[in-house]
Order: C-alpha cells, then sequence, then structure tokens
C-alpha cells in the first residue's frame, strides 16, 4: 500500500509544471510527509501525557494541525468532505498562511537542536511547488494514507523513501550531492563500528545516508532504555549546506527512528577552527565530502 500511495503522488506531481525533476518530487512529498508525521507525534505524545495524568501542550495551534487543515474526519473516521479544503482555498492557506506560521517558529524555538527550530527552519526554505489546489488535495488524501506510528511501519516507510533517494541521486548531474551508494555506506560503518556513547558526525551529511545507517547498526544490538534515550538524543550529528538535503536529511532520520535529529543547516567549511571547543568535539566523523 505505501510504495502504491508514493507512486500515487508522483502521478500527481508529474502534472505540476512546477515539478519536473526527482529533486522536485521528493522535495514536495518530503514536506506533507513532516507534516504528517509531526500530527502523528504531537498526537501519540498527548495520548502518553493523558495516561500520566498530565496535560500535553501541542506544537501546532489547532488550525495548523495536519487533522484540522489537510485531513479533517468524520464521526467515521473518513475524510469530512465538508470541512476538507480545495481548490484555490487550499492552495491560498498553505502559501499565505501555513508556511509563513510554521517558518516563524523559527525566531520562537529555544535553540537550534529542538522541534520547533526545524520546523521553522524547513518552512523558511523550501516552498510549495504544487500550484493547483486540486493536484495538492488529491496528494493530501494520498499522503494521509500513510501511516508511520509503529516500527514496521517506519520501516517499510523509510526504505521507501531511501529509494526515492536514489532515484534523485541518479537524477542529474548534481544528485550525488545527495545520496552515497548505502552498500558503501554500510560497509564503512561495519568497519568503524561506533559504539554506544560515541557521538558520530557527518560534517556534509546530504540525506544522513551515514548517520541513518548508524543507527540501523547501533539499534540492532541489544540495548536498555538509556541506550536508546543516548541515540536519539547525544549520538547522532550532522550539518548539512544544501537546502533541500537538509530538510530530506531530517525527514530520512525521522523516518528512520530518530525523532529530533541534530541536523545543523550551515556551511561546515564557514566555521573558524579557533572557535572549535570540547563539546564541538566528536568520537567518530563518517562523511564522504562533496568533490569534483
Amino acid at each position: 500500500m505505501f510504495e502504491q500511495a508514493f507512486k500515487n503522488v508522483d502521478d500527481v506531481l508529474w502534472k505540476e509544471a512546477g515539478c519536473t525533476t526527482e529533486l522536485d518530487y521528493t522535495e514536495q512529498t518530503s514536506w506533507l510527509l513532516f507534516l504528517k508525521y509531526l500530527d502523528g507525534l504531537e498526537q501519540d505524545k498527548a495520548a502518553e501525557a493523558a495516561l500520566e495524568g498530565r496535560k500535553y501542550t501541542y506544537i501546532l495551534a489547532p488550525p495548523y494541525r495536519w487533522e484540522s487543515w489537510a485531513a479533517p474526519k468524520g464521526a467515521d473516521g473518513k475524510l469530512d468532505h465538508n470541512k476538507a479544503l480545495t481548490g484555490d482555498d487550499l492552495r491560498d492557506f498553505v502559501d499565505r498562511t501555513l508556511f509563513p506560521y510554521l517558518h516563524a517558529f523559527k525566531q520562537k524555538a529555544a535553540g537550534p537542536n529542538t522541534i520547533e527550530y526545524k520546523i521553522g527552519e524547513i518552512f523558511g526554505e523550501i516552498k510549495n511547488k504544487i500550484h493547483s489546489g486540486y493536484n495538492l488535495r488529491e496528494i493530501i488524501d494520498h499522503i494521509d494514507e500513510l501511516e508511520f506510528r509503529s516500527q514496521a511501519e517506519k520501516h517499510e516507510l523509510s526504505a521507501l523513501y531511501e529509494e526515492k533517494i536514489k532515484r534523485m541521486g541518479n537524477a542529474g548531474r548534481n544528485g550525488g550531492e545527495y545520496y552515497t551508494p548505502r552498500p558503501l555506506i554500510r560497509a564503512m560503518v561495519k568497519v568503524v563500528k561506533p559504539r554506544i556513547g560515541e557521538r558520530i558526525y557527518d560534517g556534509a551529511c546530504g540525506s544522513a545516508g551515514f548517520l541513518c545507517e548508524a543507527f540501523d547498526y547501533l539499534k540492532a544490538g541489544k540495548l536498555t532504555t538509556a541506550d536508546l534515550k543516548t541515540l536519539q538524543e547525544r549520538t547522532f550529528y550532522g550539518i548539512e549546506k544544501k537546502s533541500l538535503a537538509y530538510v530530506i536529511a531530517i525527514m530520512n532520520m525521522i523516518l528512520h527512528g530518530v525523532e529530533t535529529p541534530n541536523i545543523v543547516h550551515a556551511n561546515t567549511l564557514s566555521f573558524n577552527l579557533a572557535d572549535v571547543q570540547d563539546k564541538d568535539r566528536y568520537d567518530v566523523i563518517l562523511a564522504n565530502p562533496p568533490f569534483g
């Protein structure tokens, strides 16, 4: 089902004049996937808080949540066509209201490693290229079919997303900036043998292939709850200069199971080595810097 949904999305994007390459397809799919993911994450956290007798503070205000503007459901669990935006109304809401609202999180976030900052960064860098609100409605309906709440669902979706990245990497002369062949990455990870507690860094992370493979490698071991927390929060770090690659890296890590990826949108070569402190040091560097 997931594979067919991805194909259906690409078929609709093909109709859009603003989407002409695999890079465009992946970019537009990514921002929609991210918002769908964020909605599920917030619902899970709210349910967890309720079980513990706590009140969860949502990141997004009600009008901007996926369940409100993209896929409002009726009592029967099906799309409420009376509430779901479409056509020019949908396109205008996304372009004029949703994206500016999400971009503003960058200024309000407590720090660059928060999910709020990532939201603001992503929606300040990419634009909605789906100009037909009817095409956008159709794409949203396909994206809404995807579920990635369970590990099995995330695993299947991450494999399909990696396939999209691979196709993007093979598209045009600049595709290699985003993609390093996964067999090569897996071989490097096995040789390096990273361990729990080590900080792993990629200064030109592209689509975060090295970090995702290192995560899968470490996750395969027998882990305690503390180990899993370490993997989530204090293990994987990346920097990426290109806007599209940055967005894809975050989405790729999310689908692999890292809730709030420590990916920074910056140029590694712009940092002054004299300013490097102990907190900026890493135990393992896995990278394939762009060359040519």
